[in-house]
């Protein structure tokens, strides 16, 4: 992406490796800029990969407006197999200039960087009705509670009283921080319930969050799966 300067961020499964919470993937999620320039930028750079678009749907920036995510499989002799998944819109979460300001820069090794999402965006993408990214997002913020533990800035400890799912720790953290605890109160019921010390109602409420998250993307995703659905038919018709 960076050769053929695209402006995209990393996601998913990979950027959780790098904030510290890992998480096994077998391809490359992106959050991309869905302007004509860019996707020309970007579609060189696939084409650089020999990827290709996998079934549908095709790689259109109407289908990217409306939040569909486009796959490709890389058919180079280095990267063979390896996925790419690419979206422009996120349930839940900003449009992409305002990723872009936030996002976090990794210096790897050999001088390789990295663009991801930061970690409160990418928190918010992992908000899923799919089982396995809530265990995945606990991890990521007990990894940014433990990693900025002795250095607790403003922004972090806002960012582990709004999100912390881990009833011990938010508990801790209400202790830590009374005053900030005390206006997180007022937006999220788990913290007035640490606040209390009614740790049973600390995680009823966390349960809540979770099951109203899940119907929120349910019903995001409902009429893309319809059309989903319609496209692959289509797509069978004809090949």
């Amino acid at each position: 992406m960076r050769i053929h300067d695209v402006a995209a961020l990393l996601m998913g499964g990979q950027a959780c490796v790098l904030y510290g919470a890992a998480e096994f993937s077998r391809d490359a999620d992106f959050a991309i800029l869905a302007s004509p320039d860019n996707l020309g930028r970007l579609r060189e750079a696939m084409r650089a990969l020999r990827a290709e678009v996998i079934a549908v749907p095709p790689f259109e920036a109407a289908y990217l407006a409306r939040g569909h995510a486009v796959h490709f499989r890389c058919g180079d002799a280095e990267t063979r197999g390896f996925r790419v998944d690419v979206m422009a819109m996120l349930r839940g979460v900003d449009p992409f200039p305002d990723l872009w300001a936030r996002r976090t820069t990794w210096e790897l090794p050999e001088g390789l960087q990295v663009e991801t999402l930061s970690l409160p965006d990418l928190v918010a993408s992992k908000k899923t009705q799919r089982d396995k990214d809530w265990p995945m997002v606990r991890r990521l913020i007990e990894a940014s509670y433990a990693q900025g533990f002795d250095a607790p800035t403003p922004e972090r400890v806002r960012f582990w009283l709004r999100e912390l799912r881990t009833p011990e720790l938010l508990t801790e953290a209400v202790h830590r921080f009374p005053d900030e605890a005390r206006q997180a109160a007022e937006q999220r019921q788990a913290v007035e319930a640490a606040l209390a010390g009614d740790a049973e109602r600390v995680a009823v409420c966390m349960d809540q969050e979770e099951v109203e998250e899940r119907a929120l993307d349910r019903a995001y995703w409902t009429p893309l799966k319809t059309e989903l659905e319609r496209l692959r038919h289509d797509h069978r018709r004809t090949s």
